[in-house]
């Protein structure tokens, strides 16, 4: 089935997985059965199930991304004082340290990645 090109995923909340779950958690319907009617995969609905059984409702609920470190810091294009421009120095080099551990050379301004061997 699948996202349609160009769009974005699907949220759900731990109250409407709980909802479409719980059909196969009493036993009313299967999981295929789910999958039909919702459209969503039965991996999917197995994990949410999975989840439930071992958390309960807090095993539903999404977890949050770390994201980007640098996208805080570098959404500024001026930094307000010295502290905040070190403090972007810093995670830049920090980055590029972890970046040679693993072997790779970053080239220009970045969008160019080479990997050494």
């Amino acid at each position: 089935m699948g996202r349609p090109k160009g769009g974005t995923n699907k949220y759900w909340s731990a109250e409407e997985k709980y909802k479409i779950i719980k059909p196969i958690l009493e036993y009313e319907l299967t999981s295929g059965e789910v999958t039909r009617r919702t459209g969503i995969s039965n991996g999917l609905l197995s994990t949410w199930v999975n989840k439930y059984k071992e958390n309960g409702m807090v095993g539903l609920e999404n977890k949050r991304k770390p994201g980007n470190p640098l996208a805080k810091i570098y959404s500024k294009k001026n930094f307000k004082n010295r502290e905040e421009q070190l403090e972007y120095e810093n995670m830049k080099l920090r980055i590029e340290n972890e970046r040679l551990k693993k072997g790779y050379l970053v080239k220009g301004d970045g969008s160019v990645v080479v990997f050494k061997k």
